[in-house]
């Protein structure tokens, strides 16, 4: 049954409510004094704690200061009493004297559970327990006379994490250890010691002290699970073991357990077990080290595969230091197997200086091109991941040239040359349909397998320094899989196969065959491994060249959550980022996107993703700018996004820049600025092949033609009309191919074309169109945009009422949209002179006066706030806006 569990975190309680609690346990008024007067006490002990509090109460009981008077039929105490007592008490202190009344069994039973964490099975400190004798528990055990007077955090090995019921429970599937596990039980020549009790009064015992501490309120007891019912508790518990016997005492814990678990059990517990053994690992002895190391290798794959990388990495490390600097020479594969595990546990949550050691550890060993590949891989990755696509580049097509497959050198491509691989390309796929694509072969050779992921991940670094050559290296791909068989890298081959045929080639339908082919071998077996890069392909590359934009958004969301989830957070990053976009596109309100945006921010950073949180303050910064948040600094993040693109020759983010740069001069109207920046940007389609980005950008450079041109006259009117045409004929062919993101696009510029070239009829008729169409398809901006292009239109012609009702329209639908700066723009154009009135931190809520009266609007007055939040803390307050620096690196 699906049970919707809904977790409420309880703070402190303040005094007033301490004082309610206090009196409701005593059945007492709250408002009487003396109720109040220990309330406030307990109170400042506490902190309000409830937990303690009622602990607090309890002892007073134990300690029988507190008694219930059955002539007055209520709680009574000595006040002087209790206040002396209470002055020299405080959570450590009732935690330890609560412990020296408990039975001394209670309390090694408690030992033993705290050492098990927070959550533990009856059964397992039982058999702990009848397995470990009374002068091994007396010799480890601490005086309650020498507890400390506080309590410490409970030291746990590695990670918190490794005692969570999550991944303890885990049923992923993972090879057993048990084989590991018998080889350890067979290698070890000690006996454990019986226990000082017959059978039958043992059980009595444990049987007593279970009870004991669950009528003490200190676990709480469920059939077979337990449970501290305080961390404080378990810290109290583990302090009865003496410092110097921790490590061992928990190590000998471990390893009863690994002798006395069934398989099944251990498999259960594995993450409990290998973390007690590891506290002992400084004592294991040379022939039980490489057994440790493969425990914790088991440990970190499977925690691996519940993507819980940082509690992997502890166990990947901790196995790397049991076989220590021998352990090439000891245990080769196990040390190959940790290092490579490592590496990548490391590489996913951003530790890259351990992962640069252990690849260059690695790299470093005489290793056959399989083993050197996975590391290299990882190389390639992160090299990817911290903006250094060179570098990335070329790291990938040396491994390539190292296998002995043919490998491109990483330079421009000509046209000819890619017109001349796609002719080979087509006749290798001799009009096969997707289904027929899906049931080709599998490949058996594994250089070639190899040889085609470097190539995936050239494709996703290629296009940000070299994008003539990722037609080159695509085409490649695929006519590997064409004549060798399938692998799981040929879905995200015939995916970007698909986006070049949706963009640049101009034939979507057979695109998204080639996508549709992508999904169908995912559904292959053994072929799920880059179902994450394939889907973000086909979702962000292909479909909308067919489909609604919108029906991408959903897809990339899901896939951002299955990345994480299997551990390909790049890709799943990409999906983000790519979703954030095609937000923003749509028409989604702004600022909902920069609610968004700023969360995505933050996972990002602590994700390490530096590529993904670069593009999204590019479109974080663009949407506080139309909203009318930071202008003038989001201006000089974006000029320094641009100067820091250059230096990296990172094409492709510049181009980013530029199309949000435009985005904002065409929503302002600054056209003059637009057409500058068009001429200077350059072929920017180029190095955003495919992205609906790419489109968007086209209707914005159509657009600011279009302008240019009615603003001119002569020649330079005549070359701006060119270009306006030439870019305008690219949009229709997308349109007669089925894209319908785009239609209302072409009524915006035969409108505006009409206006160039006088025809009244035309322009009015396509004004109306765009109007219609942009609203019904949901694009709110857009719809704004046709509107006051309208009125622009209607005002020129000298007809008032047609120009003041769409700038009307425009305005609400700006305003809908959340462009409060553009709301302001149109304000200050209609009436002149304005003071705005902030009366909120949130840009929608304001109020602007004129003329003694009110109106709606949005400020452009806004307090400024962090552009790149907690993940990039620039010093924005004094207007430093030149520091700001985007590094990649």
């Amino acid at each position: 049954m699906n049970v919707s569990i809904t977790q409420i975190k309880i703070g402190n309680l303040s005094v007033k409510y301490a004082i309610r609690l206090v009196a409701e346990a005593l059945g007492m008024d709250d408002d009487d004094s003396k109720v109040k007067s220990l309330a406030e006490t307990i109170h400042k002990k506490t902190e309000g704690n409830p937990f303690f509090m009622l602990m607090f109460l309890r002892s007073l009981y134990d300690e029988k200061l507190l008694q219930y008077n059955f002539g007055a039929m209520k709680w009574t105490w000595d006040e002087d009493a209790v206040n002396s007592n209470i002055v020299t008490e405080n959570v450590a202190s009732v935690l330890v004297n609560k412990m020296s009344r408990l039975q001394e069994d209670t309390q090694r039973m408690l030992m033993v559970a705290s050492c098990l964490g927070s959550n533990f099975r009856k059964s397992a400190v039982v058999g702990v327990m009848k397995n470990i004798s009374r002068s091994e528990m007396r010799s480890a055990m601490r005086s309650v006379s020498s507890l400390p007077a506080w309590l410490p955090p409970l030291p746990s090995w590695g990670s918190p994490s490794l005692l969570s019921p999550d991944l303890t429970n885990s049923t992923s599937a993972v090879q057993s250890f048990s084989c590991t596990a018998e080889i350890i039980r067979s290698s070890s020549s000690e006996s454990l010691p019986s226990s000082d009790l017959t059978n039958s009064s043992a059980e009595r015992s444990y049987a007593s002290s279970i009870e004991e501490f669950e009528g003490e309120g200190l676990c709480e007891v469920d059939d077979e699970e337990c449970r501290f019912m305080h961390d404080q508790i378990q810290s109290a518990a583990f302090e009865l073991i003496s410092p110097e016997q921790r490590d061992s005492f928990r190590g000998r814990i471990g390893s009863i357990l690994l002798q006395t678990l069934s398989p099944e059990e251990l498999e259960a517990s594995l993450f409990e077990v290998v973390g007690l053994l590891n506290c002992a690992a400084s004592n294991v002895t040379d022939e039980k080290r490489v057994e440790l190391a493969r425990m914790n290798l088991k440990a970190g794959i499977k925690a691996s595969e519940n993507a819980a990388f940082d509690t992997a990495k502890v166990y990947f490390k901790a196995g790397h230091d049991v076989l220590g600097s021998r352990g090439w020479e000891g245990d080769y594969r196990t040390m190959l197997d940790l290092c490579s595990h490592c590496a990548n546990a490391c590489f996913v949550t951003g530790d890259f200086d351990s992962m640069n050691e252990l690849i260059d550890e690695v790299l470093s060993k005489d290793i056959d091109m399989k083993e050197k590949y996975r590391i290299s891989e990882i190389k390639v990755k992160s090299l990817h991941n911290i903006g250094k696509f060179n570098d990335s580049v070329n790291t990938a097509l040396d491994f390539n040239r190292q296998l002995g497959l043919p490998t491109r050198k990483k330079k421009s491509a000509s046209t000819f040359t890619i017109i001349r691989e796609y002719i080979r390309v087509k006749r290798l796929l001799k009009n096969k349909t997707a289904e027929d694509i899906a049931n080709l072969p599998r490949l058996d050779d594994e250089r070639y397998e190899m040889w085609r992921r470097m190539n995936e991940h050239i494709v996703s670094c290629i296009i940000h320094v070299e994008p003539t050559m990722l037609p080159l290296v695509i085409f490649q791909s695929v006519a590997t899989s064409l004549k060798h068989g399938l692998s799981s890298s040929s879905p995200s081959g015939f995916a970007a196969l698909g986006s070049l045929l949706c963009g640049p080639f101009g034939k979507p339908h057979e695109g998204r065959e080639m996508a549709k082919a992508a999904e169908l071998i995912l559904e292959k077996p053994g072929m799920r491994s880059r179902a994450t890069f394939t889907v973000f392909i086909t979702q962000t590359f292909c479909y909308h060249w067919t489909s609604p934009l919108q029906d991408t958004i959903a897809p990339l969301l899901e896939w951002y959550q299955r990345g994480l989830e299997i551990g390909d957070t790049a890709s799943a990053c990409w999906c983000l980022n790519s979703r954030s976009y095609n937000l923003f596109y749509v028409g989604r309100a702004l600022d909902s996107i920069q609610e968004e945006l700023e969360a995505t921010i933050q996972v990002m950073t602590q994700l390490k993703q530096d590529e993904s949180i670069l593009q999204i303050i590019n479109l974080l910064t663009t949407v506080k700018k139309l909203r009318g948040i930071d202008v003038e600094a989001g201006d000089k993040i974006l000029d320094s996004m641009l100067a820091t693109a250059a230096s990296n020759d990172d094409f492709s983010l510049s181009s980013l820049v530029n199309v949000m740069k435009l985005e904002v001069f065409v929503f302002y109207q600054e056209w003059k600025e637009a057409i500058e920046l068009v001429r200077k940007a350059g072929n920017v389609r180029q190095f955003l092949i495919a992205l609906f980005t790419s489109v968007r950008y086209t209707f914005l450079e159509a657009l600011t033609y279009l302008k240019a041109a009615q603003s001119a006259s002569g020649w330079k009117r005549r070359q701006m009309k060119k270009c306006a045409h030439k870019t305008i004929h690219l949009i229709r062919g997308w349109s007669k191919n089925g894209n319908v993101n785009v239609v209302h696009y072409l009524y915006i510029l035969d409108a505006e074309l009409a206006v160039l070239n006088g025809k009244n009829k035309k322009a009015k008729k396509s004004f109306s169109a765009a109007i219609a169409t942009s609203s019904r398809n949901g694009f709110l901006q857009d719809s704004a945009l046709a509107h006051e292009l309208a009125s622009t239109y209607f005002k020129a012609q000298g007809d008032e009422y047609w120009g003041k009702y769409h700038i009307e329209r425009s305005r609400a639908c700006y305003q809908e949209w959340g462009c409060g700066g553009k709301v302001e723009q149109l304000f200050i154009s209609e009436s002149g002179t304005t003071k705005v009135e902030v009366t909120d931190d949130k840009a929608d809520e304001f109020t602007i006066l004129s003329d003694g009266k009110r109106s709606a609007g949005t400020s452009a007055l806004i307090a400024s706030r962090d552009l790149l939040l907690e993940g990039y803390r620039t010093e924005l307050d004094n207007g430093d806006a030149e520091s700001v620096s985007f590094q990649s690196e």
